[in-house]
């Protein structure tokens, strides 16, 4: 989950958020099993898993989220191509602000460093905010996000993943996790029936992709929905897409001075990786939930599936989808 994965890392910060003033509502909820074995259970509300830590802060930007009509709203399931999404999405928006070169923040912060994060930097105070800077990023479900978003019509870009790959990264990127905490994630058979059984932190993932996808049915004009293999494939065409859903479009002189091929090549996966920054910084320094900047970077590729799970998982989850899928109208899976 590539925005912020919350981990209570003590049992004080625990005792502190089963305090919270959600936790009459935590107790009605159905609960399982994560399968991180952190120890940790899942919650059920509104149809979708969290840990309670993250759905304290879904709950209180439900509450206290105010969205404002300029907003561009950056949602997705964790692991589906965020950190790639957010470097973009930001740094179109600032191209007139930063030199691309030397003075862009995306050369010195990680991704997500750039942007606020909904069910963190603004669930309890929506008002501390950079006003220049329209973007809020999500992995909320679209069913669950504060009225606000909804009501004041604000544009919403959503990228969705081939779920075996997205069921790797998240494997992969939770052992980076909680190993140093000396935690092991479990076997990756186990882990694999849960996320097929739709046991999973911000699952059912089909239901996540599904929320969103309807809601471009019914507004369109307010909805990007984005494919990651497809933004791979041809990268120039979506970054231009992209661009103008936000409202910034390329112009031609900036094309043919290479603005756009500029951008590409600054938020690559080959170029964000090998940054200092991402490769020894840390996400939300001096905070209890700061993480090392390099565990949001591991391969970047399409089909990296393969070489983890047999075909017959892979099959197996295919078939899952496209039953899930099925009578949607969202093609090309």
């Amino acid at each position: 989950m590539e925005s912020s994965f919350y981990l209570v890392k003590n049992d004080e910060e625990k005792t502190d958020t089963h305090n919270s003033e959600y936790r009459e509502i935590m107790s009605t909820l159905p609960k399982a099993k994560d399968y991180s074995n952190y120890g940790q259970d899942l919650y059920q509300y509104q149809g979708f898993w969290y840990i309670i830590p993250f759905l304290e802060g879904v709950l209180s930007a439900q509450n206290n989220f105010m969205a404002r009509s300029n907003d561009i709203i950056v949602a997705s399931f964790m692991k589906t191509g965020t950190t790639w999404l957010k470097a973009l999405a930001f740094a179109i928006v600032t191209r007139a602000s930063f030199d691309l070169d030397s003075a862009n923040p995306l050369l010195k912060k990680v991704p997500h460093d750039c942007i606020p994060f909904l069910e963190y930097d603004l669930a309890k105070d929506s008002s501390n905010r950079d006003l220049t800077n329209p973007l809020v990023s999500t992995h909320m479900p679209y069913t669950s996000l504060p009225k606000s978003i909804v009501d004041c019509g604000c544009k919403i870009i959503y990228i969705w993943r081939d779920p075996k790959d997205v069921f790797i990264s998240m494997w992969f990127f939770l052992a980076k996790v909680l190993m140093p905490m000396g935690v092991k994630p479990d076997p990756l058979e186990e882990a694999f029936e849960m996320f097929c059984k739709g046991f999973t932190y911000l699952g059912p993932y089909w239901d996540h992709i599904l929320g969103y996808w309807e809601a471009k049915q019914k507004f369109p004009e307010k909805m990007l929905f984005l494919k990651y293999e497809e933004m791979k494939k041809d990268t120039s065409s979506y970054v231009k897409k992209l661009a103008e859903f936000m409202g910034y479009p390329f112009s031609l002189e900036e094309e043919e001075e290479g603005v756009l091929e500029h951008i590409i090549n600054l938020c690559s996966f080959e170029n964000l990786s090998n940054l200092e920054v991402n490769k020894t910084g840390k996400h939300r320094e001096n905070t209890s939930k700061a993480m090392d900047n390099q565990v949001f970077f591991r391969k970047g590729k399409t089909g990296d599936w393969e070489n983890h799970l047999t075909p017959e998982m892979g099959a197996r989850l295919d078939e899952i989808m496209r039953q899930k899928l099925t009578g949607s109208g969202l093609a090309n899976y």
